[in-house]
């Protein structure tokens, strides 16, 4: 399993949905953020020369769980559905899951996703 964690657009969380959706995945948590990354939320980089101050630009932060074999389709199709090809399009934090369990009812692993 692969926990995928998300910084997007909002206007986005649609396309993302859609995506999890095809590749019969239900499972997301998303939570509101603010962020900016190299650019530091400007559009402008001569803003930064400047010496302006960082503007934080709303995001969403999703997390979800993917199977090892699903990973490089799901990573193609969300890079290429949600990249708009401006700055702050987002990113795409992957890490190992060693397990997960269902507090509801104690249950283990792959029959839980």
């Amino acid at each position: 399993m692969k926990k995928l964690e998300l910084i997007i657009r909002p206007e986005k969380l649609n396309d993302l949905k859609t995506i999890l959706e095809e590749y019969e995945y239900s499972g997301l948590t998303v939570m509101s953020a603010m962020g900016c990354g190299h650019q530091k939320g400007m559009s402008n980089p001569e803003f930064k020369k400047l010496g302006l101050e960082a503007n934080l630009l709303p995001k969403l932060y999703v997390m979800t769980v993917v199977w090892d074999e699903d990973l490089e389709d799901i990573l193609a199709t969300l890079v290429e559905q949600l990249s708009t090809g401006s700055v702050g399009d987002g990113k795409i934090f992957i890490s190992d899951m060693a397990d997960v369990v269902r507090i509801r009812t104690g249950e283990r692993g792959k029959q839980i996703l």
